[in-house]
C-alpha cells in the first residue's frame, strides 16, 4: 500500500469513531502521556493544536499550563516548508488558518527555539511499532526533527497503528507511541 492509500484508509477508520469514544480514548491517551517520565521532566513541550479526528491535544495543553510547563505550538511557513514554534499562554492567542487548523498568532506569542524543547509530541496519521510515522504529507515535521536531539512521542488511537508503513530515507521515527491501551517504546530505530 502506498502512502496515499494508507492515509485514506486511516482517515476512513477514524471517521467511524463517535464523539463519546473519541473523547474517552483521547482522555486515556492523555493520562498515559502524563504518567511518562519524559512528560514529568519536561519544562517545554511542543504540541500541535489538534483537529478531530486527531487525538485531542487541547486537554494536554491545558494540563501543561496547570503544571507550569511552557507549551509551544507550531506555525507553518508554507513558502519555506518549515515550522516555527511559539509559546502559547491562552487559546485566544490562536487563529484559524487553512484546513481549519489553529495556529499561534506570531505577533501575540514568543518564538521558541528547537533547542529549548524538552519533548515534542509529533503528529501523524499512521504509526508502526518501530516508530515509523506517516504524517499528513507536507514533510514539515521530518525537516524539523532532523536537527532535534530531545524526546519525541506520538499520540495514536489503535486504528492508527499499522504493521508496517511505506518509508523514505527522510522519514524520521519517534521514540514512543502512546495509544489508549499501551505505551510503545520504539527507541531501537529512533535517534
Amino acid at each position: 500500500m502506498n502512502k496515499q492509500m494508507v492515509r485514506q484508509r486511516v482517515k476512513e477508520e477514524l471517521s467511524k469513531l463517535d464523539r463519546l469514544a473519541y473523547e474517552q480514548l483521547s482522555f486515556q491517551i492523555a493520562r498515559r502521556l502524563f504518567s511518562l517520565k519524559e512528560w514529568k521532566e519536561a519544562k517545554t513541550v511542543a504540541v500541535t493544536v489538534s483537529n478531530a479526528p486527531e487525538v485531542d491535544t487541547w486537554q494536554i495543553i491545558r494540563q501543561g499550563w496547570l503544571e507550569g510547563k511552557r507549551m509551544v505550538v507550531p506555525k507553518c511557513i508554507p513558502a519555506e516548508k518549515k515550522l516555527n514554534f511559539y509559546k502559547l499562554t491562552s487559546f485566544t492567542e490562536l487563529e484559524m488558518v487553512y484546513f481549519d487548523l489553529y495556529e499561534p498568532i506570531p505577533s501575540c506569542n514568543q518564538l521558541v527555539e528547537r533547542s529549548l524543547m524538552d519533548l515534542i509530541i509529533v503528529p501523524g496519521l499512521a504509526f508502526c511499532r518501530s516508530g515509523s510515522r506517516l504524517g499528513f504529507g507536507g514533510g514539515y515535521y521530518d525537516r524539523f526533527l532532523a536537527g532535534y536531539n530531545g524526546n519525541t512521542v506520538a499520540l495514536a488511537f489503535s486504528q492508527q497503528l499499522m504493521e508496517q508503513l511505506p518509508r523514505e530515507p527522510h522519514d524520521l521515527p519517534v521514540q514512543q507511541i502512546i495509544a489508549e491501551e499501551e505505551v510503545i517504546v520504539c527507541e531501537s530505530e529512533a535517534k
